[in-house]
């Protein structure tokens, strides 16, 4: 078996690009609650479905949510955000659930910093990839699912993204 990578995709996909473009329209609050929203129906599952007892990513997505509202301050929030990456370390031999981790914890991250928005589709892509797939198909099969999951993040942000949003959020991808 070939080493697992731990995020699927590549910056210069076009799947990658086509979703890129589509976040530099949208205001920053729009791209935290797109994160936040897929992270919470799409990933959060393949974490919980072998940590049900584990908290910290979704008490990740609601600081995030929290936070974006106006109910509880950055600080605070990114107090309970880093227990995502924490988890992410700690269940390194579950390569579904530690890919959802990190997706989790690059989705809720995006409340402070924007680029790390793309962190849901490449750790997502890879999350939801081992989780139907498991860990011994042919990088390719895995390639074919990141592009097929990207598509369907920027679906979902096509859906509540905001027409000619007049304060898009600046973005430097550095990638």
């Amino acid at each position: 078996m070939a080493k697992l990578r731990k995020m699927l995709g590549k910056a210069d996909s076009t799947y990658i690009v086509s979703l890129m473009r589509l976040i530099e329209t949208q205001s920053k609050d729009t791209i935290v609650k797109w994160c936040n929203e897929y992270a919470r129906e799409h990933i959060l599952p393949i974490y919980e479905k072998d940590y049900p007892e584990d908290f910290r990513l979704k008490n990740a997505l609601d600081a995030c949510k929290e936070c974006l509202d106006g109910n509880i301050k950055l600080v605070q929030a990114k107090k309970i955000i880093k227990e995502a990456q924490i988890a992410a370390r700690e269940v390194e031999g579950n390569p579904a659930a530690q890919a959802a981790a990190r997706a989790i914890g690059a989705t809720t991250i995006t409340i402070n910093n924007i680029t790390s928005c793309l962190g849901l589709a490449f750790y997502g892509a890879a999350a939801i990839a081992y989780s139907s797939l498991g860990v011994n198909e042919k990088p390719e099969v895995y390639d074919e699912i990141a592009a097929i999951e990207c598509r369907k993040m920027k679906e979902a942000l096509c859906k509540i993204a905001i027409k000619d949003e007049s304060n898009p959020a600046k973005i430097n991808w550095n990638c």
